[in-house]
């Protein structure tokens, strides 16, 4: 679906961007590109999505070359939701969706009040403008135009930005509804908890370069150091120890009245990113 080679982009002379990105997204994945700002993965996504041209290396889509794909029928294949809103303020939550539908054919838009109800928008909103929305509704609207066209690929910058926790968990159900159909989702992101539960494999991007990249459950695996935490009683006073994975085999290896709490002292996505590129998320 995606390729990536030699991926290289500067703005201006002194200010390099991209250093030579190599990475690939298979059709119907949910790939993260993951990393703190100004690290390079909105310059990708723009460049992946026909915003930024003038790069090194070579970018392919649908199989086809970027250098030459920027014709009417790519830009119907993919969905974008922008790290900010792009929406006329001055025009509903409906008058949005009914304009960006009508660059696609019939055929291939989705109904825009089904779509924004899928959304939990507040129906009371829907024909006000814009301007009068919260962060969160705008982030609604933003997520509805970029899916409106049913796209073979979706572009998703920062896409729980703005959300409350359960408008965070409805997203996510939603990207995952996505994928199910078969549509490709390029996440960018720093939110590791978004990558960490949605993503099939993620690259970790810093300073213009991919530290690593590989699913979120081999990373966190391979740099665990297999050690049980349990909280539990015994004669009445609540005890804690730390155990090697190992020593499970055979049962609990001490004395307990009761069981509190069993956890495992995997590392997080994010204590991964801090690990294989030095830098935290900020």
């Amino acid at each position: 679906m995606i390729e990536a080679r030699n991926l290289t982009f500067s703005y201006g002379k002194e200010k390099q961007a991209l250093h030579g990105l190599d990475f690939s997204v298979e059709d119907g994945e949910i790939f993260g590109f993951l990393g703190p700002n100004g690290s390079g993965k909105s310059t990708t996504q723009k460049i992946l999505t026909g915003i930024l041209k003038g790069y090194g290396g070579r970018v392919s889509l649908f199989g086809e070359d970027m250098q030459s794909g920027h014709t009417q029928a790519f830009f119907q294949k993919i969905g974008v939701l922008f790290e900010f809103p792009y929406l006329y303020t001055n025009l509903s939550a409906l008058d949005n969706l009914h304009y960006f539908a009508s660059f696609y054919p019939r055929e291939q838009r989705r109904d825009a009040e089904e779509l924004l109800d899928e959304l939990e928008f507040k129906k009371d909103f829907l024909n006000k403008p814009v301007s009068s929305y919260s962060k969160g509704m705008r982030q609604r609207v933003s997520m509805a135009r970029a899916l409106i066209s049913n796209p073979r690929l979706l572009f998703l910058d920062e896409p729980t930005s703005g959300l409350d926790p359960s408008g965070a968990v409805l997203f996510r159900k939603i990207i995952e509804k996505e994928r199910e159909k078969g549509t490709t989702v390029f996440l960018t992101t720093h939110n590791m908890l978004d990558a960490d539960l949605l993503c099939d494999r993620v690259a970790f991007i810093s300073n213009g370069t991919i530290a690593v990249l590989d699913t979120p459950r081999n990373l966190k695996e391979k740099n665990s150091n297999h050690s049980i935490v349990i909280d539990y009683l015994y004669q009445g006073r609540r005890e804690e120890q730390t155990i090697e994975a190992p020593d499970m085999k055979a049962g609990i290896p001490f004395a307990y009245d009761e069981l509190i709490s069993v956890h495992s002292q995997e590392p997080t996505l994010e204590d991964m990113f801090i690990q294989y590129t030095g830098r935290g998320l900020s």
